[in-house]
This record gives C-alpha cells, sequence and structure tokens, in this order.
C-alpha cells in the first residue's frame, strides 16, 4: 500500500491496481481526484468535501464510486447508484481492498455549534483515517492518520489518542490551519521531542509518498 498526502486531510491511497482518494476539500488540489476508482468523505465540512470538485471528477470518470454518510450523499443528488451511504458498523469492498466505517459524530467544536455526522474508513484493515473525531478503530492499526490540528482539538488529547490507538506508525493530516512554526511545535510534541506516544511520527509534505507496506 502506498499513500500520497495532499492538502490538509486528503490523502491518496493505491494498492494492487486500485486507487481511493479520501477526503479532497477546499485545501486540496483537484489533481488528487485524477484515474480515482473511488472517493471516501468523512463528513460535509468544505475541509473534507467540495461538491462542484465531485461532480466534475465523477463526470470525467463515468465508473467513479463514492461512499460516504448521508449528509454528503443528499448533496449528490443526480448520481444514483454510484454514491453509497454508509454509517458505524458497514464494511465493503473496491476491487479487492477491504473497508469498515467505524465512528457516529464529528468531534465537538462547542456545545453551542452543532455536531454533524462524522465517519472514520479503516483500509485493509491496517490504515486509518478518522476525519474530525478522535474514533478509535476496533484493534490497533499499522497506521493512524493523525489530525493534527483543528478548532475541537488539543495537543494533550491527541497524544492520548495515539496512545489508546496504539499504531506503529502515525501520519499528520489536518495541518491545514496552522503556521508553518506551528507545524514545527505540534511536530516536536507529536515526535520524539514530545512526552511519546508509542509510535513513529511523519509530518509528509504535500506531493510526498509513503510506502506502508
Amino acid at each position: 500500500m502506498r499513500i500520497t498526502k495532499f492538502g490538509h486531510a486528503c490523502v491518496r491511497v493505491e494498492q494492487d491496481g486500485t486507487t481511493v482518494v479520501i477526503d479532497p476539500g477546499m485545501f486540496t488540489d483537484a489533481e488528487a481526484l485524477t484515474g480515482a476508482d473511488a472517493v471516501l468523505i468523512t463528513h460535509e465540512h468544505m475541509d473534507h468535501f467540495v461538491e462542484d470538485r465531485l461532480r466534475a471528477a465523477a463526470e470525467a470518470r463515468p465508473d467513479l464510486r463514492i461512499w460516504t454518510n448521508g449528509a454528503v450523499a443528499g448533496q449528490l443528488d443526480g448520481l444514483g447508484a454510484r454514491v453509497t451511504v454508509v454509517g458505524e458498523g458497514d464494511a465493503f469492498d473496491i476491487n479487492g481492498l477491504g473497508v469498515s466505517v467505524h465512528g457516529e459524530w464529528h468531534a465537538v467544536i462547542h456545545p453551542d455549534i452543532p455536531r454533524v455526522g462524522n465517519i472514520g474508513f479503516l483500509l485493509d484493515g491496517k490504515l486509518f483515517h478518522p476525519g474530525d473525531a478522535l474514533t478509535l478503530p476496533p484493534h490497533p492499526v499499522e497506521t493512524l492518520l493523525l489530525p493534527i490540528a483543528a478548532p475541537w482539538s488539543k495537543v494533550s488529547e491527541l497524544i492520548d489518542y495515539v496512545r489508546e490507538v496504539k499504531p506503529r506508525r502515525a501520519v499528520a493530516v489536518h495541518e491545514a490551519v496552522l503556521s508553518e512554526l506551528g507545524q514545527l511545535v505540534h511536530g516536536r510534541l507529536l515526535g520524539e521531542g514530545g512526552p511519546g506516544t508509542g509510535a513513529e511520527f511523519s509530518q509528509p509534505a504535500p506531493g510526498e509518498q509513503l510506502e506502508l507496506g
């Protein structure tokens, strides 16, 4: 399995000739969707989902499939059976790549701000993207895509989350709200300069590829 980091929360996953793109939002270059077989969307916020871009990708590739929650699917009317609504406990297959769904709600930003639905995706039992929540996968994973900065998070919670998930490696995503200096600070605290998470930590640059084995 190989992943390519794109802007913010988006990664492109490639395995055995299948390409899956997760959360191509407004901070993601549209080229992330080029040639994709499937798109997974965790929730409706614009930094994870841009309707016009996804419709354009679907028009360019008639066999593109999309899996997401009900709120996002409701904005993609007209695409018919190409969009599948999934939720907690569901599982499906993309050209031999197994995917399971975990979680229900976006993390709390503030009690006065209504929560939206949010689902996490576990690919091949080893790569987990939680979206905007600190959802626990059903077992320790090889790679956790870790949202390192958001209006709803703080570093102490992220450290404890990684410790609880027990991945072999944590890969930073969801960093667009941080300055360059802020990314360095968060990287230090979540990596070797911090109290320790038990996982290897990396912050790939946009366009950088990681081989996961």
